[in-house]
């Protein structure tokens, strides 16, 4: 488990070892962006689902790293990237909304 008092936004447990995804904090030298797919929710027999994301973004050269629940799934991209990624999302017909 990691320590109680960092904040994690997804935890994998695999045979191999523990991955905690956390906020950045200011100092990291490469800040990734969260794509969350959970706004709406699908069943779990569907298919390609992440692929539908993931597809686009290879095409456009962006690297990712993902996690997923059992609700949705987390796409992290290089902050520098924002605007390619949005853009090929976009392109692939998928509704993307950003903040700030």
């Amino acid at each position: 488990m990691p320590p109680a008092d960092v904040e994690w936004l997804v935890m994998v447990r695999a045979p191999d070892g523990l991955t905690v995804v956390s906020p950045a904090e200011d100092a990291e030298p490469q800040a990734w962006l969260a794509l969350y797919s959970g706004d709406t929710a699908h069943d779990l027999d569907a298919t390609g689902m992440l692929s539908a994301l993931l597809v686009p973004l290879k095409d456009a050269g962006i690297s990712v790293f993902v996690g997923s629940t059992f609700q949705a799934d987390l796409v992290l991209i290089p902050e520098t990237r924002r605007d390619d990624a949005v853009e090929a999302l976009r392109r692939a017909g998928h509704h993307v909304t950003t903040t700030p």
